[in-house]
């Protein structure tokens, strides 16, 4: 069961379209992710994985990372909100929380106890060495 609303749906997109005045847009930030908004690239060289997975404005300590054989799953706790400043009105607040994941499946098994993880300005990065013995092999066709 998914509890996050997505704002970007058919419906709303058709009323946006028919009514561009019916439509509000939120006054602060975007909604919370979709997983397949976890953008990311893999790529790969002879010894290892790595890959570069977009999580913006996501403390790292909110970030959790599992590997499973050749599985890697991403998981963010989301939390945004406003802060309000001395004299201010508020008009309207908007606050999300939730959580994304993400799960995809390498072509070899990876190495987890040599795996490391990198944050840096929104950028998960991963570098996931190949198990060794684990070489995807060629056979040959009789």
């Amino acid at each position: 069961m998914n509890s996050l609303v997505s704002r970007g749906s058919l419906f709303d997109d058709f009323f946006k379209d028919f009514a561009p005045g019916f439509y509000v847009r939120p006054l602060h930030g975007d909604g919370l992710p979709a997983p397949s908004q976890i953008k990311i690239d893999v790529k790969e060289d002879d010894a290892a994985y790595t890959v570069h997975a977009e999580v913006p404005g996501v403390p790292k300590e909110d970030i959790n990372v599992s590997i499973d054989g050749n599985v890697v799953s991403l998981r963010a706790e989301v939390r945004q909100h406003d802060e309000k400043k001395e004299g201010e009105k508020v008009l309207r607040s908007e606050r999300y929380f939730g959580s994304v994941a993400r799960s995809f499946q390498l072509p070899v098994d990876v190495d987890a106890a040599q795996a490391k993880a990198r944050y840096d300005n929104g950028v998960l990065t991963l570098t996931l060495p190949k198990l060794q013995g684990a070489r995807a092999q060629r056979l040959a066709i009789e």
